[in-house]
């Protein structure tokens, strides 16, 4: 089953070594800790994704992306009309806890 966590942007800075454009990102997960990820969210300004909740997948081994350890996944889906596959962040519609988790129903 997949862990996926409500975190809060700490940083962000472009990832100059990454395959594509895309920013790394560090967000506080509360009692999951601080992690870092990669995503392809540049539709965003790095300012603007400052403060912002996330949802991240928290379980799936740690991988490398452009010399950087990837330490969760997170999560979006494909910008409007976006022809390099750039992302939008899935959030929530109301502030919730730092490290709650996402209710999954089977």
């Amino acid at each position: 089953m997949l862990e996926i966590g409500v975190g809060r942007v700490i940083s962000t800075d472009v990832a100059l070594g990454s395959p594509t454009p895309s920013y790394f990102i560090t967000a506080d997960f509360g009692k999951f800790g601080v992690r870092t990820s990669v995503g392809r969210f540049t539709h965003y300004s790095t300012n603007e994704m400052l403060g912002k909740q996330i949802l991240g997948v928290l379980n799936f081994e740690p991988r490398e992306i452009g010399g950087v350890i990837s330490e969760f996944l997170c999560l979006g889906v494909q910008y409007p009309k976006a022809d390099r596959g750039d992302a939008t962040i899935i959030t929530q519609p109301a502030p919730a806890k730092i490290g709650g988790k996402l209710f999954q129903e089977n």
